[in-house]
């Protein structure tokens, strides 16, 4: 065991888990007032769920010995995480349950992006039991084909087909987790249907703050993420950090470039939404290519993301929060670019086509990509199916008109009314302490306080 190690291992799983609020408080700005706290509570009853699960039999799912032909750990190697508190037992340098906590905040924030595609409308109670479901027949095995190799919990372990069979590269996530999500939330979206005025209705966000201050915690949680994926404190470490780092900001460029030719203005919005068009571009590549490569990974992400976010008006489906347009768009390019942009000089040592080694790992990456995501969008149109049919999924019209959150929750994200008690009196017309009356409200025909 190295302590150096572990220290950094620890410390990034802190950091990813630190990513499931900053991702509930970046999704909660970006929907209407009346839904902001069932968006919230959907990343962090995500966060309660896998956890459970993750202790349970999920880690051995995903890090058991196949029992599949590289499709599925076996869950009852580890099932309780049992054996795993012995000092002996080790992934690479550091002790296994180090391991465990890095890879369970991976699965908890896969799960939780989904939930941005069916924003308004999902019952909450279904969205439990999907959450669950999903987990074990999706997540779990996923993350077996990709992020199980030969051997990483003893000589004798065999782990999944695209890490170990195909050997395509995904260095912390672009297929297990933002494939896997984005063709989920499509899925999703698609069973649970548009939500009511979707394309005639303004669905503006209504608290952009929040929204930017959820990009910086993903941003700043995302260096866990990536660098946290060396498994030590490494030279693949300090490469993914910096290449996190440069191709985010340039995502953020590109997007705005985007924003200023199309609309006229950059947008706050659309330099958070390029935040994170960059960070899930550079997650599957950021030991795979130099920091000019992940620049021009980061800023061809932020344009690709930002023209694919209009697919779903064009297309006709209700991706709320645009998790297609983002995640699954932007892990295919990251996935994908690997087989472009890759050079030998990077720890991972592969050369990609615009290196010289030809079409060889481009086509590997395409396979890989495609088949994350036709087996996720169709296991979850199946999932969604069934829970749609049996239990209900979709909350009732005039429910979803009234606001998910009273519906759902019985509470409201933001109490506007005066409820006295020793406050400043600023509903009541003046001042603690003084009659000086509030200035009139811009919004008011009256002139009376709003």
């Amino acid at each position: 065991m190295d302590t150096g190690d572990t220290a950094w291992v620890l410390t990034s799983a802190a950091l990813v888990l630190l990513m499931t609020p900053g991702l509930a408080l970046f999704y909660g700005g970006m929907v209407r007032s009346k839904s902001v706290l069932n968006m919230m509570m959907m990343s962090f009853s995500a966060l309660a769920v896998v956890t459970v699960l993750w202790v349970l039999y999920g880690y051995s799912m995903a890090f058991g010995d196949d029992v599949a032909g590289g499709l599925v750990g076996n869950p009852a190697d580890y099932f309780g995480l049992a054996g795993l508190m012995n000092p002996e037992a080790l992934v690479f340098t550091v002790p296994s349950l180090a391991f465990v906590g890095f890879q369970g905040v991976f699965a908890i924030i896969t799960v939780a992006l989904i939930s941005g595609a069916i924003a308004d409308r999902a019952r909450f109670v279904p969205w439990l039991v999907f959450t669950a479901v999903w987990a074990t027949l999706v997540y779990f095995p996923v993350a077996h084909w990709v992020f199980a190799f030969d051997g990483v919990t003893g000589t004798d372990f065999v782990g999944g087909w695209i890490a170990n069979d195909l050997l395509a590269l995904d260095f912390a996530g672009g297929t297990a987790v933002h494939i896997n999500a984005g063709a989920a939330g499509l899925a999703l979206a698609l069973v649970l249907g548009k939500r009511k005025g979707f394309g005639r209705e303004a669905m503006r966000p209504h608290n952009l703050p929040l929204v930017m201050i959820g990009a910086g915690l993903l941003w700043f949680g995302w260096f866990g993420f990536n660098a946290g994926s060396a498994i030590g404190a490494n030279v693949f470490a300090a490469v993914a950090w910096i290449n996190t780092l440069a191709a985010t900001a340039a995502a953020v460029i590109g997007w705005l470039i985007v924003e200023q030719i199309r609309d006229g203005k950059p947008t706050s919005l659309g330099a958070a939404s390029g935040i994170v068009a960059g960070l899930v571009a550079i997650t599957p590549a950021a030991a795979s290519v130099n920091p000019v490569g992940a620049l021009a990974l980061g800023v061809i992400a932020g344009v690709l993301c930002a023209l694919a976010v209009g697919l779903k008006y064009r297309f006709g489906y209700d991706d709320s929060l645009d998790v297609v347009g983002v995640h699954l768009v932007g892990g295919l390019w990251g996935t994908i670019g690997i087989g472009f942009f890759a050079t030998a000089n990077a720890p991972a040592a592969v050369d990609g086509l615009l290196y010289g080694g030809g079409v060889d790992q481009l086509w590997r990456q395409v396979v890989g990509a495609l088949a994350v995501l036709a087996y996720s969008f169709i296991a979850t149109m199946i999932i969604g199916t069934v829970i749609a049919r049996t239990i209900g999924f979709r909350i009732d019209e005039e429910l979803e008109v009234e606001g998910i959150d009273s519906a759902e929750h019985a509470e409201s994200g933001y109490d506007f009314t005066s409820s006295g008690g020793g406050g400043l009196g600023l509903a009541s017309g003046h001042l603690t302490g003084s009659t000086a009356p509030v200035p009139a409200s811009p919004n008011s025909k009256e002139g009376a306080s709003a």
